[in-house]
């Protein structure tokens, strides 16, 4: 039967691949943060207080003193290509796109801000996909990083009449090509630098603590991650938790008290590392790199080194295509 020539066009047998990660302001000015912090905020996953409580706080208090100071910290870690969270991930996709090749298309988005993932993954859909691997890049699981972007690609689905097949890339907190990758790359940052650090410091994005309690599995992976690249270095880390927020007890050691702190028993060099993070961001650049190196030098220490995340460099590169290969398995050709 032929088709009717009013037939609408109908692009379909293609494979995406949308890596995620969580965002940034449009610009390191106070509207533009004061904009981003209100969504990412609002999340309910990211703060679990009853919205009749939390939106009056939010908007009253926090949306009206943060984003100046946060515009502040941005604005010391802008580069001319934007925020840096922004341009490695959209890097990472056009790197990653070359070393999966043609036969899948490779888009990036942000779970917070721009590009959004309705539109990135509607925009995969007008190419032809009707089959999508979803990448959060965050290592280790967390309802406020994974599972908001399953859960915004869900409502995004849900306002699709055809629907495309979606696959979710696992956390890969304990991966052999994840450990290997961290191995490699803290391996040849600790050769390149100037002195020997007494401590490597393993500093993890911090959640509440009851989050645990709820059954939330991240401080657990954390500490998988941080055990296993202990042992593929050979030497012990020393673990921290960094980025609190508001009065409610979080994981500890927090990062700040314990950079303060080591000094005072001896320890004077130091190296300091974010696993947690697939990404340089502002917690890694301005909270680690500028904010941590002034309070560990304060404190009496003499030589500190930030490591930078995997980012787009080879090690992040062929570890991130190894677990992409994977899950594809089936949907494309094995290499």
């Amino acid at each position: 039967m032929a088709r009717p020539a009013n037939h609408p066009a109908a692009l379909n047998g293609r494979i995406g691949v949308l890596l995620v990660n969580l965002g940034s302001p449009e610009a390191p000015t106070r509207a533009a943060v004061r904009s981003y912090l209100k969504e990412f905020l609002s999340d309910r996953r990211v703060v679990e207080i009853p919205p009749l409580l939390w939106q009056p706080i939010l908007r009253g208090f926090v949306l009206t003193t943060r984003p100046s100071r946060s515009a502040h910290a941005y604005a010391q870690i802008w580069t001319e290509e934007g925020s840096p969270l922004v341009a490695i991930t959209r890097r990472q996709a056009e790197k990653v796109q070359t070393a999966l090749g043609s036969d899948v298309i490779v888009d990036w988005a942000m779970r917070y801000g721009q590009p959004s993932i309705r539109d990135r993954l509607a925009a995969l859909q007008a190419a032809g996909c009707d089959r999508i691997l979803l990448a959060p890049l965050y290592p280790q699981y967390s309802s406020a990083t994974t599972a908001t972007v399953f859960d915004a690609a869900a409502a995004a689905l849900a306002a699709m009449r055809w629907q495309p097949s979606l696959r979710v890339l696992p956390p890969y907190y304990d991966d052999p090509a994840y450990i290997g990758a961290l191995e490699a790359s803290v391996a040849a940052g600790l050769a390149a630098l100037p002195f020997v650090p007494d401590t490597i410091i393993a500093s993890f994005h911090s959640l509440p603590a009851r989050t645990l309690d709820l059954g939330d599995p991240y401080y657990c992976q954390c500490m998988k991650t941080a055990r296993l690249l202990s042992e593929a270095l050979g030497r012990e880390l020393k673990i921290s938790f960094q980025s609190r927020l508001g009065r409610a007890k979080w994981l500890e050691p927090a990062t700040d008290a314990t950079l303060s702190n080591l000094p005072q028993s001896g320890v004077r060099k130091i190296a300091i590392i974010a696993p947690g993070f697939a990404a340089d961001n502002l917690e890694t650049l301005e909270e680690l790199a500028i904010r941590g190196r002034e309070s560990f030098i304060e404190a009496g220490g003499t030589d500190f080194a930030y490591l930078p995340c995997l980012n787009d460099g080879d090690f992040g590169l062929t570890m991130l295509s190894t677990l992409l290969s994977r899950e594809l398995a089936g949907w494309r050709p094995s290499p």
